[in-house]
Parts: C-alpha cells; structure tokens; sequence
C-alpha cells in the first residue's frame, strides 16, 4: 500500500511561475496529488495551474496562515509536502524529503535552504531568520537551522495535531515551534535556494516582515516561557524601584524625613508591580505548561499509518 503524497502550495499572484511548480512537482513525485489554493490572487494564477494540471482551490481570506490552515482542514493524505508557488525551491529535494519522513518515521522534515546566487537570499531576512532561530534554539532547544523555509514535508499526525493560529508568514515559526515543543522526530535536510524569476515579484518586504519577526519572538517568550517574560520583566522594574527608593530610604535613616515624597511612592508602586509581574509568571506557566500537554496528547491521539520503525 503506497502512501497518499499531497503537495500543498499556496499561491498569491504567482500566474508567471505556477505552471513550472506544479510540473516539476509532478515530475518528481510521480501520484501525488498537486494541490493550488489561491489566495484571492488578482491574475491568472489559478486558470494557469489547472491547466498544468493541479487541483485548484480556493481561500478569500489573504494571508499565508489563513490558506495553510484551510489546506490542512481539507486535505487528507498520509503525506505532506508544503512549498510556495514562486519557484525558488528545487522539486528534486522533494523525493529524499518524503523517503526520510516515511523510512525514519518522522513528523517533520525541514528544507534548510542553501543560496545559489547572491540575490537569493536577501541580507536583512538572512539576520531575521538568524535572531529568531537562535530565540528559537534558547528556548526549545538547537535542533533547526532554517525556521523561515517555505519548504517542509509533514506527516498526518503533525498536520491535524498542529493549531494554527497565525494568518501571514508567521505561519513557519508556528511549525517549528509545534515541532520543538513537543519533541518530534524531524530532521532537516539542505535544499537549493534561487532567486525568483525575473519579473515575479516577492510578496515580503524587508522591513515589515521584519518587525513582523520581532514581534513574532516576544509574542513567542511571552506565551510558550510566561516566566522567564515577566520574571524578566519582574527584575527590571524591581531594579528601578531600588533605584529609585534606596536614596529615599537612605536619606529617612539619616534625617528621620522622607522629603521626596512623590519619588517614594512611585518606588514603592514599582515594587508593587514587581511582585505582580512575577506572580502573574508563575501562573501563566502553569496554564502553558497545562496547554502543551493538550497538545501532546492530541498529537498522541492521531494513529500512525506508517512507520519505518521496528
């Protein structure tokens, strides 16, 4: 029994580059099924991956995220290759990704990508991708290089266990931290990387997505390491609140006088948020802790129906 292969590639204005997506994917993974969502694109985007032979759906709702969690509502399959419709990545990588995730039994395998060409990979996505891998790699530990590849292969398991919440590109730092968290078997294998073609237009912009990764890692610290956010952040206004109250109080024990009456109250309310700050920590971090194991558990509950262990 072979398994069912389904290639997911959402698309947004990608009429210049689908068609060759679609046929190199259907040269590479002979009996997949290719399946395009397009995402409200305003060209021929969808008529033109038809007619290179994809199934063709559909997902008003703009944003990468929003189609990713339609396409992995839809679909069944016991594979799943995800790649973006603009060409950069290589087909041919696909059949050694799918031969690890079924032969190693794994949940995740992750196309780290490798440059060719100097205008592939831009320098302020590189940094970006570089500071949120090693966010990454602090709190769930250094076992991804690529956490922004657009290139993945999942098994049924990961899919319907994965709770997806983001609606742009934030959708790929969902995946590995999904992945990280709940300790799945993944690997990550090197896959080429090329620039797109010359007039396709890149739907990322340096500094928007920039910022959108910044947020990304404190929303991330915040919600998934409650404790270690406001403890920190605990710390920090307990230090102002000595700071400014140790003069104060300095200057009591000398004179019997609190003549700054004003600093010592804001070093007192400062200390008050201190403690609630940190109080708030160690509750948020119970109920993470509570919601990872949901995770865990209905990630459990989804049968495996294949293995390539024992």
């Amino acid at each position: 029994m072979k398994p069912d292969i389904a290639v997911l590639i959402p698309c947004y204005n990608e009429a210049q580059t689908v068609a060759k997506v679609v046929t190199d994917f259907q040269r590479a993974l002979p009996g997949a099924t290719i399946l395009v969502y397009d995402n409200a694109s305003t060209d021929a985007t969808a008529s033109i991956a038809r007619a290179a032979g994809a199934v063709v759906r559909s997902e008003p709702l703009r944003g990468k995220g929003n189609v990713v969690r339609q396409m992995f509502a839809d679909i069944e399959a016991d594979v799943y290759v995800l790649v973006d419709g603009d060409d950069t990545y290589e087909a041919g990588s696909a059949p050694e990704m799918v031969r690890r995730l079924l032969g190693e039994s794994l949940d995740l395998v992750n196309g780290a990508r490798v440059p060719v060409g100097t205008d592939a990979y831009r320098p302020g996505h590189r940094f970006g991708n570089r500071l949120l891998t090693a966010t990454i790699a602090m709190l769930f530990g250094n076992r991804l290089t690529d956490l922004l590849s657009g290139y993945r292969v999942f098994s049924r398991r990961f899919v319907k266990s994965f709770p997806s919440l983001a609606s742009g590109f934030e959708i790929e730092t969902e995946f590995s931290v999904h992945a990280l968290q709940l300790r799945m078997p993944l690997c990550e294998i090197p896959t080429p990387y090329r620039e797109r073609p010359e007039g396709s237009v890149s739907k990322l912009a340096t500094w928007r997505d920039g910022f959108r990764i910044l947020r990304t890692i404190v929303a991330l610290v915040r919600s998934e390491k409650p404790l270690a956010f406001f403890g920190g952040l605990a710390v920090v206004v307990a230090l102002a609140s000595l700071g400014l109250g140790i003069p104060v109080v300095v200057e009591f024990a000398r004179t019997g006088l609190v003549p700054r009456f004003p600093t010592a109250i804001l070093a007192a309310a400062l200390m008050i948020i201190a403690f609630l700050s940190f109080s708030c920590g160690l509750i948020l971090d119970t109920v993470s802790r509570g919601r990872v194991e949901a995770k865990r558990l209905s990630y459990l509950a989804i049968p495996i129906r294949f293995s390539g262990r024992g």
